[in-house]
């Protein structure tokens, strides 16, 4: 099977980045098997159905805007995801994931498995870093991922050398 791990964000819009962060960890702290691969996505509109094709199922992280508090997890399948109400887009980055699925079905190439897995955002204002409510709810973001992987049959085994997460946007610059 080739599965891919997708996040979803800007890393420059402060919980926004969430998809990405939460897709880094995941890197870092897992042993990923041949066929499973993680992407950074940044903003891709309606070029994540580019990301879609070729795959036999996508995980999807990314920030959700849902009722709860900032922070909480919601997991949503692909029926889920196609019910919500479409948008109109006011810019390249605007359209969602919804609408590149609709894109994907019409080219006949929406991988059989898709889910996503979202974090309720505090604040998605130009500014680095998350906010310490989706910054505590990274690690359960992290093992949601895990638990889907594991519905299409891949188990992740934590790497032996713990690695630190290449969070680049996040870092200073040296002296």
């Amino acid at each position: 099977m080739r599965i891919a791990v997708i996040g979803i964000g800007n890393v420059l819009a402060g919980d926004d980045a969430v998809g990405p962060y939460v897709v880094r960890v995941l890197e870092a702290r897992y042993e990923l098997p041949d066929g499973v691969q993680v992407l950074d996505a940044g903003t891709p509109g309606y070029d994540l159905t580019a990301f879609l094709v070729g795959q036999d199922a996508v995980v999807l992280v990314d920030a959700v805007r849902a009722k709860g508090v900032p922070g909480e997890l919601r997991t949503y399948d692909k029926a889920a995801l196609l019910e919500k109400k479409p948008i109109l887009a006011v810019s390249p980055h605007e359209p969602g994931v919804r609408e590149a699925l609709l894109n994907a079905d019409f080219m006949g190439v929406t991988p059989g498995v898709v889910r996503l897995v979202g974090v309720i955002p505090s604040a998605t204002e130009t500014g680095i870093g998350l906010s310490p409510e989706v910054r505590a709810a990274v690690p359960g973001a992290v093992d949601a991922v895990v638990r889907e992987l594991a519905t299409v049959g891949v188990a992740l085994e934590p790497r032996r050398e713990r690695r630190e997460p290449d969070l680049w946007w996040e870092k200073r610059p040296g002296p």
